[in-house]
């Protein structure tokens, strides 16, 4: 039987709390380790989680005999270089989202794992996210028709995490709040593309100014020189449709973050507002059927609620996001997840447990170094568009998973290594 997973941790941020106890309880996993620059981090996360270790740095992790497996989750202009390390030393790795910020640094992970064969993610949660399945689900049964257009996007007001990032994180908060939006693009494109079962070859942006914190935006003011606070990208498909894939970190949004507004085809469409799910199907007479799949796609907690008299109100401020949907095949997922949290729409299990499948099992995972390029490139590009004034220009593309290598299936309903 293979090895289990001895990971080691990389960045005791609040969003990797999310995840040590998933891979802790998960039956893959024998071994857990910490490491961070701030040792006080790590002590914490060895004292909460039940840590097994703490490594003292990045270089000690991917030295030691211990660990197989590394979880990276840095600030995000560093998780191209630690996944190129990590893997270099041979370890598996889980990256938290985005990929890298450089081209030339997804293409060497690319390299890497082909070379290598080691099991490589990106902790992606569009493509877990139900709007996504139902999409990718209905797409590929052929009853959609051919794929026309559709529209994604990731609205996140970040006013608060400014204020907040400039009195805790010292100079790093010009890093994370300057941040070109387009160098982060995977919640929307994710989405789309693994619906499409298509990738981008062209793309023109366009970015918004942001003239309200001038001590973020604009030349000399954050590692980038970057003035766009949101950015909006068009992008032509290698099956022909055409989409748009809009970054918003200024706008007066909150819930839910991300979603797919239309995944349009020639024979039905898929429609979103809020938490209005709508499936319009063409009939042989030219008239359009209805179907109300809200249910199906919604958290199940929050459906009992839609008669309640301040639902909206509710539900445009988070309330009820976070658990799974019915669409969401739960059944699959180990048994040790059952009581533990989730988050991001129910999507932290599933993409724990697509990564110990995919090591157990020795296939890809579902946001494999392939597919995880293909939801990162067309950003990278679209920002440098947006900074010409929008011209076109080609999206490079790292080709298809290599001949003879399978890849997990997000969607499937039964794992290939049976934890339960």
């Amino acid at each position: 039987m293979k090895e289990k997973l001895r990971i080691a941790f990389v960045g005791c941020g609040q969003f990797c709390r999310n995840f040590v106890p998933l891979f802790k309880a998960h039956p893959a996993v024998e071994f857990v380790a910490v490491c961070d620059k701030f040792p006080e981090r790590a002590k914490n996360f060895k004292e909460w989680y039940g840590a097994d270790m703490i490594f003292d740095s990045f270089d000690d992790v991917i030295a030691s005999s211990e660990i197989n497996a590394v979880a990276i989750f840095t600030q995000r202009d560093l998780h191209g270089v630690m996944a190129i390390a990590a893997l270099k030393a041979g370890k598996h790795v889980y990256s938290a989202v985005p990929m890298a910020l450089k081209t030339e640094e997804i293409q060497e992970i690319v390299r890497l794992v082909k070379e290598t064969g080691l099991t490589y993610m990106m902790g992606e949660t569009g493509i877990y996210r139900p709007a996504s399945i139902f999409c990718r689900q209905k797409y590929a049964t052929g009853e959609m028709g051919e794929m026309v257009y559709a529209e994604a996007q990731y609205n996140h007001d970040m006013k608060r995490l400014y204020d907040v990032f400039k009195y805790t994180e010292g100079d790093k908060w010009k890093m994370m709040a300057g941040l070109p939006p387009m160098l982060y693009p995977t919640h929307s494109t994710s989405m789309v593309l693994s619906a499409a079962k298509a990738h981008a070859i062209k793309v023109a942006a366009f970015g918004y100014e942001d003239k309200m914190d001038t001590d973020i935006f604009g030349e000399g003011m954050n590692y980038w020189d970057n003035p766009f606070s949101n950015t909006a990208m068009l992008l032509k498909l290698s099956n022909n449709a055409v989409i748009r894939i809009s970054e918003n970190r200024r706008v007066a949004w909150h819930f839910p973050e991300t979603y797919i507004t239309s995944f349009n085809c020639t024979k039905a469409s898929y429609e979103c507002s809020l938490v209005q799910h709508s499936y319009l199907t063409m009939n042989e007479k030219g008239l359009v059927d209805y179907e109300d799949v809200s249910d199906l796609l919604n958290p199940m907690e929050l459906t009992p609620h839609k008669n309640d008299p301040d639902f909206l109100k509710k539900v445009v401020n988070g309330t009820w996001c976070n658990t799974e949907a019915p669409i969401q095949a739960i059944t699959r997922l180990p048994k040790e997840f059952d009581g533990l949290g989730t988050g991001h729409a129910g999507t932290h299990k599933f993409m724990v447990d697509d990564f110990c499948q995919a090591y157990m099992s020795g296939k890809l995972s579902p946001t494999n170094a392939w597919q995880a390029a293909r939801y990162n490139l067309p950003g990278l590009t679209a920002h440098k568009s947006a900074m010409e004034g929008g011209i076109t220009l080609d999206v490079p593309d790292c080709g298809d998973t290599p001949e003879g290598m399978e890849v997990l299936s997000a969607d499937r309903i039964v794992n290939e290594v049976d934890y339960r």
